[in-house]
């Protein structure tokens, strides 16, 4: 999986990818997923999203927001505070990010995010990789695995119960 020519980080040992076809125009699922202010309103893991800079999302984009985190093996429960900065974005295409995520006792130095959109019949076929680097996360690979699987699946089943809503509802006829 590749954004503008770069992929995630091949080196890194936690790894995960999956994908999901959603019943949505293009338009609908890249509004959703790029307006990152807004993921509150529909992912239940964000607790905050905030741009810390202004304008469309773009190349050099960044951007701060929060997950819970409950207590595990490798951490107290925390919220994890990630600042992510967009790195490549082709529009309605593809997205792919970079940065830490800090919470008190937990720490990813690296995350790399890539997603890619594709229309295919009036249906767009998401893909999504995430890799993870850092001393803390590596101590239990299997572990850390499991736990960003967890996340990038129910963030892929957010944005597609959230934009097959959305259709749903422009579908429906006015009532008069």
């Amino acid at each position: 999986m590749r954004c503008a020519g770069r992929t995630v980080d091949t080196a890194a040992r936690i790894r995960y990818r999956t994908e999901t076809t959603i019943d949505a125009p293009l338009r609908t699922v890249w509004h959703l997923q790029t307006d990152v202010e807004r993921w509150p309103s529909w992912q239940k893991p964000v607790s905050s999203s905030k741009r810390l800079d202004r304008g469309p999302l773009r190349p050099g984009s960044s951007f701060r927001w929060t997950t819970p985190v409950p207590e595990t093996a490798l951490n107290p429960a925390t919220t994890l505070v990630v600042t992510s900065t967009v790195r490549q974005l082709q529009h309605r295409k593809c997205l792919r990010w970079t940065g830490p995520a800090v919470g008190a006792g937990l720490r990813i130095d690296e995350g790399v995010h890539v997603w890619t959109f594709t229309e295919i019949d009036g249906r767009v076929l998401v893909r999504t990789e995430e890799t993870w680097r850092g001393d803390q996360v590596e101590q239990d690979v299997g572990f850390s695995t499991e736990a960003l699987a967890a996340g990038l699946e129910t963030w892929l089943t957010e944005l597609k119960t959230r934009a097959e809503r959305e259709c749903d509802r422009a579908r429906r006829p006015a009532l008069t």
